[in-house]
């Protein structure tokens, strides 16, 4: 019997595999398709982007470099003390208003120091998904492939998977298996949200006179339609409320049909390699627990690509679920420990469907929308607005209720470095959680003596200690716990069981 069954072996399946390898737990992964290399995976139909906090996430395994260098960019930059944060490389945009990074006021950002990592990696799912599958590999995780999942029971134990004539056991399960989770719908979750309002294509085609669409978003009085870079890799949007989605192939005389009205052009296509369809339905699970089945990612909450947050979101999801779900399987965990994914990820989730479906109303091609958009124009031509939504699209606005009143609790940690050069970033990647004590005496040290298995010890003094004496770190970079002043003992026992359990439970654990 596994520790943990993953269905889905996309980024999201693969990054919180290695998070449960990491720890030391039995993983198998189940995937549906036969061969990980499509056209739709690689780019240019591949491409997507990840944000801060996901890059972050990568780098604090070690994976930086890797992912780096399989999405075609140069290695990370090293970092001195007298480094100022840079205006972020790219923003985005909000209905295909794309908004100047150079308008993003860095010093409003709550708690950010240069590092390593960039804000923003332009990559593919191919790229993510073979550094992902390479470091499952190293840490024992097996991936089976062309394995359709068509059944699952549970009990209070353990959960039995049946895809085709194989049954596999397992104590977890979790559905990483996309917007169609069969996980979701086998399991009985309830999938709640809002029906489309558009038809949404994507085709990579022969265009005879591609200089009659301008490059980039384009919203139009009829749609909405969208140059990419690579010749003939187009998007459109047409509103009729998703009827086309699914419903029949779009065939060329379709595709050219739907482009000449969007864009309000003769243009030709002579071919079409590929394409295919979505909407912007926006969905979310109730609860993304049910007994021992679990969802993240696609599978637990759908919605339009409109501001490229699925891939970020997904991260976030495994990267917060993997430790807590290795901490049940190896017996110490707190009491309702994994209960918190739900309060935690579902919030962040929720406003990234309403984040989409504001998107989707601004675009409609109507005069209500269009005098909307206008509003929307100014307000992000204008500096606060901008940087409010880096803050929301890199993750760096994020913040889980933790029940502290330090500012930085709940946050992504910064990536703190020690007079020696060493980073945060750096002394999380064995998976542990970390507490940082910078006072003279090493104050924290026998009050930490009991976690040694679960929480790393750094004392020292820091570079940029950003006026902290100690912060305790949860392994998914999380700040659990802050001081300014001097550390109450009594406060970091109390927060360290709550997040990591009580000594004894460490200490007598599988």
């Amino acid at each position: 019997m596994h520790d943990v069954v993953i269905v889905g072996a996309g980024p999201v399946g693969l990054m919180l595999a290695c998070e449960l390898g990491l720890a030391g737990c039995s993983v198998l992964v189940l995937e549906r398709a036969p061969d990980p290399h499509t056209p739709w995976r690689a780019a240019p139909l591949g491409l997507r982007g990840l944000s801060a906090t996901s890059i972050e996430a990568f780098d604090r395994r070690g994976l930086l470099p890797a992912l780096l260098t399989a999405s075609g960019m140069d290695a990370p930059a090293t970092h001195s003390e007298e480094d100022e944060l840079a205006p972020p490389y790219a923003v985005g945009h909000f209905g295909g208003m794309m908004l100047d990074s150079a308008d993003v006021d860095v010093a409003a950002l709550p708690y950010r120091i240069p590092g390593p990592a960039p804000e923003f990696v332009m990559t593919s799912l191919e790229a993510v998904e073979s550094v992902l599958s390479d470091r499952a590999a190293r840490l024992g995780v097996e991936i089976r492939r062309g394995r359709a999942v068509s059944a699952i029971t549970q009990d209070a134990d353990s959960v039995l998977v049946h895809a085709g004539e194989h049954a596999y056991p397992a104590r977890w399960v979790v559905g990483c298996d996309g917007g169609h989770s069969a996980v979701r719908s086998l399991a009985g979750f309830e999938f709640t949200g809002t029906e489309p309002q558009f038809t949404g294509y994507v085709m990579l085609a022969d265009v005879a006179d591609l200089e009659k669409l301008r490059p980039g978003f384009n919203p139009t009085p009829t749609g909405m339609y969208l140059r990419l870079p690579a010749d003939g890799h187009i998007g459109m949007m047409d509103f009729d409320a998703g009827a086309f989605d699914r419903s029949q192939e779009p065939t060329r005389d379709h595709l050219q049909e739907v482009l000449r009205r969007v864009s309000g052009t003769g243009v030709t296509l002579t071919g079409v390699h590929l394409a295919s369809t979505f909407t912007d339905r926006a969905m979310q699970v109730t609860t993304y627990r049910r007994g021992r089945v679990l969802l993240a990612g696609d599978a637990a909450h759908i919605h339009s690509p409109l501001g490229g947050q699925g891939l970020h979101t997904g991260i976030g999801d495994a990267v917060n679920l993997g430790w807590k779900l290795a901490a049940t399987v190896h017996g110490h965990a707190p009491e309702a420990l994994l209960d918190t994914y739900t309060p935690e990820r579902h919030p962040v989730a929720a406003w990234v469907l309403d984040w989409t479906r504001a998107q989707a109303v601004v675009m409609r091609p109507s005069p209500f929308a269009q005098a909307t958009q206008g509003l929307m124009r100014d307000l992000l031509g204008t500096r606060d607005v901008t940087t409010y939504v880096f803050g929301k699209l890199s993750g760096w606005s994020i913040r889980y209720e933790l029940g502290s009143d330090h500012p930085l609790a709940g946050r992504n940690a910064p990536d703190l470095r020690l007079q020696d050069g060493t980073r945060l970033g750096e002394l999380l990647q064995d998976g542990r959680g970390l507490l940082l004590d910078f006072s003279a005496d090493g104050t924290l040290r026998d009050a930490a003596a009991g976690w040694e298995s679960r929480i790393r010890y750094v004392t020292g003094t820091a570079r940029n200690d950003l006026g902290l004496s100690a912060v305790l770190v949860r392994p998914d970079g999380t700040v659990a716990w802050a001081v300014d002043g001097n550390p109450d003992l009594e406060a970091f026992e109390q927060t360290a069981g709550q997040w990591f359990g009580s000594p004894a439970q460490v200490n007598t654990a599988r």
